[in-house]
């Protein structure tokens, strides 16, 4: 992941080591539970970022959102993009009638798409797109749909507190990540009053990436508040070891390089690494999750809403989920790797066999921690404990992140 930085006399911003439109209002419709039930559970991830090609193949959606769930996702435009030409040749097919159209209060679908997105900073060249100078915001959000294909995509782009906000107050927002910070994790003022209010006060989940470097993730403004799951790297299709250039002292680590969508066309991918795709990756997961349990126990709507879900992410007909149930097992279900299948050539550090926790928390996650956690929660399988000095680790590591953003 690369960081980008925004400066201004007041304070640093953080940024990342990383057709046709139908009217202007949506007329809410009242639905009954067949409605609700026929689109199935779901769960709605937030990235918030550069922009995003919503051309790329990627991204495509053979069905249509149920138009209650835009209702509830506040969509004021629906723009129908154009699906065949090179991608020059689909946004000049749609500038006029699309993107010249979109102010900062619109909220858009892209039809034929999953992404529903907004641009409340009104900062940009092309409202929501990622523009050709970018790129990150599209590889961040791929890196979401590789985990959980069918997850519903609140893209927002922008890096400002206004940005995190606008997903905060999405009721049906689960999840909401961000891969922008400091760079070297330096102690300055970032997004955490934001993502306090998505998680304390509204519910949510935030995942929140570690730095591009080896320097504790306690004090970075992303990763550190300990309302958020802060997230470093590890060598997935290497020797899964630590990634050296990676935060430490984390929540988890995740898959540090992956195969993830071009911004400038309609269907190319690249390789490519950080803790910037680690991030959505594990926000991916964490959604699977939500959805399983969400069909499993009959909760066919989305978000932790105080007033009518109690901050209950899964709000089922027999048992009920809020966001630190959903840590305690991802926590539980962590591992750590071998430093027997270190590989000294790779790059990567050695998990070493004395203290983990301060190199990758509570340790790694992928695709194997995903049944797992669904059994502990749903009581067929309970995760056994971690050893007690792990836990003693991590509690000095959450203590310690208490008080500095008390």
């Amino acid at each position: 992941m690369t960081k980008i930085y925004v400066f201004s006399t007041l304070s640093i911003l953080l940024l990342s080591s990383f057709s046709g439109c139908y009217g202007n209002a949506v007329v809410p419709i009242l639905q009954d539970d067949s409605e609700l039930n026929d689109f199935g559970a779901f769960s709605v991830v937030a990235p918030i970022d550069t922009g995003i090609n919503v051309y790329h193949d990627h991204f495509v959606m053979e069905e249509d959102y149920p138009q209650w769930l835009l209702d509830g996702l506040g969509v004021t435009k629906i723009c129908d993009i154009t699906n065949y030409g090179s991608w020059e040749e689909r946004y000049s097919s749609d500038k006029e009638s699309c993107w010249d159209t979109i102010v900062s209060t619109d909220i858009v679908w892209f039809k034929g798409t999953r992404i529903i997105g907004t641009t409340p900073d009104d900062n940009t060249d092309i409202p929501i797109l990622d523009d050709p100078q970018d790129g990150h915001g599209t590889a961040v959000t791929g890196a979401v749909l590789n985990a959980n294909p069918n997850a519903v995509i609140f893209f927002v782009e922008g890096f400002s507190d206004a940005a995190v906000l606008a997903a905060a107050n999405q009721p049906l927002v689960d999840i909401i990540t961000t891969s922008f910070g400091p760079i070297g994790s330096i102690p300055v003022p970032g997004i955490e009053d934001a993502t306090k209010v998505a998680v304390v006060e509204k519910g949510k989940i935030h995942t929140g990436a570690a730095d591009n470097s080896p320097s504790p993730a306690v004090q970075d403004s992303t990763a550190g508040p300990p309302w958020s799951i802060g997230i470093s790297g590890y060598a997935e299709e290497g020797d899964d070891q630590k990634e050296t250039m990676s935060g430490s002292y984390p929540d988890i680590a995740a898959d540090w390089t992956q195969i993830l969508p071009n911004h400038d066309d309609i269907d190319g991918y690249h390789e490519t690494s950080g803790t910037s795709f680690a991030t959505p990756r594990t926000a991916g997961l964490l959604s699977k999750i939500i959805t399983s349990l969400r069909e499993e126990f009959g909760d066919f709507s989305s978000g932790a809403n105080p007033e009518k879900r109690d901050k209950k992410l899964i709000n089922g007909t027999e048992i009920n989920f809020s966001n630190d149930d959903l840590r305690d097992a991802l926590n539980l279900s962590a591992w750590y790797p071998s430093f027997s299948t270190w590989d000294p050539l790779s790059g990567t550090t050695p998990i070493s066999p004395v203290a983990p926790c301060t190199q990758v928390g509570w340790g790694v996650v992928n695709e194997s921690n995903v049944f797992p956690i669904i059994e502990h929660l749903n009581g067929t399988a309970e995760i056994p404990n971690r050893p007690s000095d792990v836990v003693l680790c991590m509690e000095t590591n959450q203590a310690i992140r208490e008080s500095y953003w008390s």
